[in-house]
């Protein structure tokens, strides 16, 4: 048979072809046996030197620890993370389910619940207890996550929450394990969305009480504590919870980066799996529980409760070193003086810093001339050499220039607000000092109870006069007619002398 050339290259392209054909199968069924199951070639011998090890069945036992991390959910350690930081979720077998729920160290006041292996089903959660006597109510765990109004009812009902028997099969036989710290806020946006809200009351109460598992583990510090993995806010959606400045989601960024913030896409489509889910770890935290400490009605904040718990000196700190080096690339060193002393790339100072965040355009603003009168008692001190002032207007500051001067400050003052809550990235010390200026005989809690999670000196200013409990609290909350004035009284002399007393002390 005569073949002409084009047939000879036609032939011999047929044969290569089917060369890398054989190969492919041959060589490359490592990577498709696992995924695909047993794939057999009639008529081809693959030679057993070419052939690599073949895996087994992967049967509902296997865990691939490269892969998947199967915790240790019968102890009340912190959660672990992989080799490389990245938590994954794991499957369990079906003995798992039964896994009971714990409270570890006793780590609750109402509305923050600190909770190993918590259960969700169709977006309900499920406490699996022998003994419902160990926990609190479920009244001071949850509440319906409405908003509050007149003549709505709040109480949570068993679409919210529920306590089960270990031996129950409501839930099924195995379940998606969520590892990992999860910090779900069970509220409304309207509840959330502001600096002070999130930050300064469910972002400081939850730690506070999550710091609880160090106090009583060996006295430890805080530090050990694993950092969250995410924050689950199940009815909102479309960034609702954030803030109309823009602050709040940039600092989650930098306190948490490697923490996701999931809305209520993220809780739907597990209700929509019709399976359990178990949460290794969960900080449970609903503001309408939270509520219903005793002293609510005294102090009016969210964070009341945790308040009297027992948690490691420097609690924060962990979480203030966090968002002040993402945000700076640096953590600005404080001595005993208030003087920063490094390092270089934070700007040395020789006088503590005293940084006042002006108002002036907004709606609750000092009256005009007090401002220029405290603006101009400040500089006398500046000339005198007690301190270096700062006047901010944070309207036209950015969030680094924000984060900067409060993490230099030793003093931090201005009229009540949102900026004041800034002081959680002010480095404690016995100078450290919040000057709360607030219309003559109002008095609120709101900053001065993250000074005393912080460690700073608290005062209220009224014009001429100063309100300094040390160590009691002030009988009841006053707001008055003026609150939110445009034309708030300060002597500011009088202001001057206390800070001049403070960094002299």
């Amino acid at each position: 048979m005569v073949f002409r050339r084009r047939d000879q290259r036609c032939c011999f392209l047929m044969a290569f072809v089917s060369m890398v054909i054989v190969l492919s199968f041959t060589v490359g069924s490592q990577y498709l046996e696992p995924h695909l199951g047993d794939i057999s070639l009639p008529g081809i011998n693959i030679p057993g030197w070419l052939r690599p090890d073949r895996p087994g069945p992967i049967s509902d036992e296997f865990f691939d620890e490269e892969y998947i991390q199967e915790p240790n959910t019968r102890t009340s350690t912190a959660p672990k993370t992989s080799s490389t930081g990245t938590i994954r979720p794991a499957i369990l077998g079906p003995n798992d389910v039964g896994v009971e729920t714990t409270i570890p160290e006793g780590a609750y006041t109402q509305g923050f619940t600190v909770m190993d292996n918590l259960y969700m089903r169709d977006g309900t959660f499920f406490v699996l207890t022998s003994d419902a006597s160990k926990f609190p109510s479920r009244h001071d765990m949850i509440a319906r996550p409405v908003t509050k109004e007149e003549g709505v009812d709040l109480a949570p009902s068993d679409q919210d929450l529920q306590f089960l028997e270990p031996s129950t099969e409501a839930l099924g036989g195995r379940a998606i394990r969520i590892t990992g710290l999860s910090v779900i806020v069970y509220d409304p946006p309207s509840t959330m969305n502001n600096f002070y809200s999130w930050w300064g009351e469910i972002v400081l109460g939850a730690w506070r009480v999550y710091s609880k598992i160090s106090q009583e583990v060996n006295n430890s510090t805080a530090s050990s504590l694993s950092l969250p993995s995410r924050f689950i806010l199940p009815v909102v959606s479309k960034g609702a919870w954030r803030d109309d400045a823009r602050i709040t989601g940039p600092l989650m960024s930098a306190g948490f980066p490697h923490a996701s913030v999931e809305e209520s896409d993220y809780w739907q489509d597990f209700a929509k799996l019709n399976s359990t889910v178990i949460f290794e770890r969960v900080i449970l935290v609903s503001r309408e529980a939270a509520s219903r400490h005793p002293s609510t009605t005294q102090w009016g904040k969210m964070i009341t409760g945790t308040m009297q718990l027992a948690v490691p000196d420097g609690f924060w700190g962990p979480i203030r070193t966090m968002v002040v080096r993402n945000v700076l690339g640096y953590l600005p060193l404080l001595n005993e003086a208030g003087v920063v002393v490094g390092p270089p790339e934070a700007g040395l100072s020789t006088k503590p810093v005293v940084t006042y965040i002006s108002r002036q355009e907004s709606e609750r603003r000092l009256e005009e001339k007090d401002h220029h009168g405290l603006v101009d008692a400040l500089r006398a001190l500046e000339q005198e050499g007690i301190c270096k002032v700062h006047v901010l207007a944070m309207e036209h500051a950015s969030l680094v220039a924000q984060i900067n001067l409060a993490a230099r400050s030793t003093i931090l003052l201005g009229v009540h607000g949102n900026q004041l809550t800034h002081q959680l990235w002010m480095p404690p010390s016995p100078m450290s000092t919040v000057l709360e200026i607030v219309w003559p005989k109002a008095y609120v809690f709101d900053h001065e109870i993250i000074s005393r999670n912080m460690g700073h000196e608290h005062y209220a200013v009224w014009n001429d006069s100063l309100v300094d409990p040390k160590g009691s609290y002030y009988e009841g909350i006053m707001y008055g007619d003026e609150f939110n004035s445009n034309a708030i009284p300060v002597y500011g002399p009088e202001v001057a002398e206390l800070i001049k007393l403070r960094l002299s002390s």
